[in-house]
C-alpha cells in the first residue's frame, strides 16, 4: 500500500466532486602586389588600431589607400594559386538539366522530410510538448492592472478564455458537463479529471465548447486522479487567448476572487466571492473513481456542479486556482447538492507542475513514501502510520508501524488527510523532515520522497 491508499475514510467530511455538472560584406579585392597580414592581431581595426580589443583587421578598405599594419609583423606575400588546368567547357544545355533535376530532389527530399518528422512526432500521444509549459505558449502577465477591483473587467477579459466540457457518462454522450480553461497557444486546456474519467474509462467523445457555443471534438493528453486533473487537446481548435497563469501563494485570506464555468450546465457564468481559507486539506471522492487529496484554496464564490475545472480568478485577471470541489450538508453523491458557500480549487501552482509533466510525458507523477496511514479515526493528535512497506523511503528513514506523524516541515498534521496533503503539496525527490511521536518519545525524521504515477 502507499500513501494514496489509506486505510479508512468513512469517516472523512463529505464532499463532493463537482462533477461534469468543468533571430560577407562583398569580398574586396586587393590591389596588385598588395600585402595583407597572416591574421588579425587583437586591437587593430580595418585601417589600423581598432576601437577595441578583438576588432578585426581585415586589409585596405578603399583602393589606394595602405593598410596600416601592426608593429612587429612581417607582411606575408598574397600567395597565388598556379594556374588551373585547361577542362574541356561544359555544353550550355546540361546547366538547365542540372538546375531542374537539383529542384526535383529537392522537392522530393522535402516531402520526405516532412514525413518522416510526421511520423516522429505521431509516434507520442497526441498533443505532447517536448518542452512542456515553456514551449507551449503559457501566459504569465497579468492582463489587468494590480489595483483593479472591477469584476466585470476581470469577466471581460476570462470569458473568452473559459470553455464547457461535455463527456460521455455512464453511458450518455454529453452526460458529464464540466468546466475548463486555455491554458496556452498550442490547443491545449485544463479540466478536471473527473469530468472526462469515466469517457476515458469507456473511450467515449469528449468535446469543447467556446464562449460562441462552438464544439470541437478534444482529447486527453494526459491525467491525474491524484491532483483531479486532465489536460484537453484540440487539433486545429479555436484561436482562443491563453488565461493568464498565477499562484495562489500570494493570495490571503480575503483576497476577492472570480470563479468562472458552467454550473448545472449554464456556460459562462461568472460568480464572486473571496478566499475564505488557505492550505485546506480536502479529500474528493466520486463514486467509481480514486479519491484525490488537495491542499484546497477555499472559497465563498459560488461553485456548483459544472463548475468543475473551471478557473478561479484573482483581480489582476490572473488564474489562481481549479474548482474541483463543494462541500455538502449530508450528500456525497454528485449532482445532489449545491452550492452553501463552501467551495473549494486546487491551487494553480500544483497545476502548472502536473500539466508540465502530462505535456512532457503524457503522465503525471506524484510524491509517496511507502506507508499507509489511517484517515478514519480522529481519536489520535496526527496522523498514525498503519503499515510501512518494506524497502520503501519511509522504511529506509526508520518510520515505523504505529508512528504517529505529528508535523511536516514543521507544519502541524491533524489527522491522515493533512498528511497525505502535506506530502502531496512536496516534489518527488525532496527531503522532508518529520516529526513523529513513537510512545512518549518526539523524534525527527528525513524522508526523501519517491515517485509514482497517478
Amino acid at each position: 500500500m502507499t500513501d494514496e491508499h489509506p486505510g479508512s475514510s468513512d469517516d472523512t467530511t463529505p464532499l463532493s466532486a463537482s462533477d461534469g455538472d468543468s533571430w560577407l560584406p562583398a569580398r574586396e579585392q586587393s590591389p596588385p602586389h598588395q600585402w595583407v597580414p597572416p591574421g588579425p592581431p587583437p586591437g587593430y581595426g580595418p585601417t589600423g588600431p581598432g576601437t577595441g580589443p578583438g576588432t578585426p583587421y581585415a586589409g585596405p578598405l578603399d583602393a589606394g589607400r595602405p593598410a596600416y599594419l601592426p608593429p612587429g609583423t612581417q607582411p606575408y606575400p598574397v600567395q597565388h594559386r598556379p594556374p588551373e588546368p585547361t577542362r574541356g567547357r561544359v555544353p550550355g544545355w546540361l546547366w538547365p538539366v542540372v538546375s531542374g533535376l537539383a529542384l526535383v530532389i529537392g522537392v522530393i527530399g522535402g516531402v520526405v522530410g516532412g514525413a518522416v518528422y510526421e511520423n516522429l512526432h505521431s509516434s507520442a500521444t497526441e498533443g505532447q510538448v517536448s518542452g512542456g509549459l515553456g514551449a507551449a505558449g503559457v501566459e504569465s502577465r497579468a492582463p489587468l492592472p494590480q489595483g483593479n477591483h472591477s469584476v466585470a473587467s476581470v469577466a471581460r477579459r476570462l470569458l473568452p478564455s473559459t470553455i464547457q466540457v461535455l463527456a460521455q457518462y455512464q453511458g450518455k454522450k454529453d452526460g458529464a458537463t464540466g468546466s475548463g480553461f486555455v491554458l496556452d497557444r498550442s490547443g491545449h486546456f485544463i479540466t478536471n479529471n473527473h469530468v472526462v474519467a469515466d469517457a476515458v474509462a469507456h473511450d467515449g467523445p469528449i468535446e469543447i465548447v467556446d464562449q460562441n457555443g462552438d464544439k470541437y471534438d478534444a482529447t486527453v493528453v494526459g491525467r491525474s486522479p491524484t491532483y483531479d486533473l486532465a489536460v484537453l487537446y484540440v487539433k486545429s481548435g479555436p484561436r482562443l487567448p491563453p488565461a493568464s497563469l498565477g499562484s495562489a501563494r500570494v493570495l490571503n485570506v480575503g483576497d476577492p476572487v472570480v470563479a468562472f464555468g458552467s454550473p448545472l450546465g449554464l456556460s459562462s457564468t461568472v460568480t464572486a466571492g473571496i478566499v475564505s481559507a488557505l492550505n485546506r486539506p480536502v479529500t474528493t471522492s466520486d463514486t467509481g473513481s480514486d479519491s484525490s487529496y488537495i491542499n484546497a484554496v477555499q472559497t465563498d464564490a459560488a461553485i456548483n456542479p459544472g463548475n468543475s475545472g473551471g478557473p478561479l480568478v484573482d483581480l489582476s485577471g490572473r488564474v489562481v486556482g481549479v474548482n474541483s470541489a463543494i462541500a455538502t450538508t449530508g450528500s456525497s453523491g454528485s449532482g445532489e447538492a449545491g452550492n452553501i458557500g463552501v467551495g473549494f480549487a486546487i491551487p494553480i501552482d500544483q497545476v502548472k507542475i502536473t500539466a508540465d509533466q502530462i505535456l512532457r510525458t503524457g503522465e503525471a507523477r506524484y510524491p509517496v513514501i511507502g506507508a499507509t496511514v489511517n484517515t478514519g479515526d480522529g481519536s489520535d493528535t496526527g496522523a498514525r502510520i498503519l503499515k510501512v512497506t518494506s524497502d520503501s523511503p519511509a522504511s529506509k528513514a526508520g518510520l515505523h508501524t504505529g508512528d504517529v506523524v505529528t508535523a511536516i516541515a514543521g507544519d502541524k498534521v491533524a489527522d491522515g488527510v493533512a498528511l497525505i496533503v502535506a506530502i502531496r503539496s512536496h516534489q518527488p525527490g525532496d527531503t522532508v523532515r518529520f516529526t513523529i511521536r513513537r510512545g512518549g518519545e518526539q523524534m525527527t525524521l528525513r524522508i526523501t520522497l519517491g515517485s509514482q504515477v497517478g
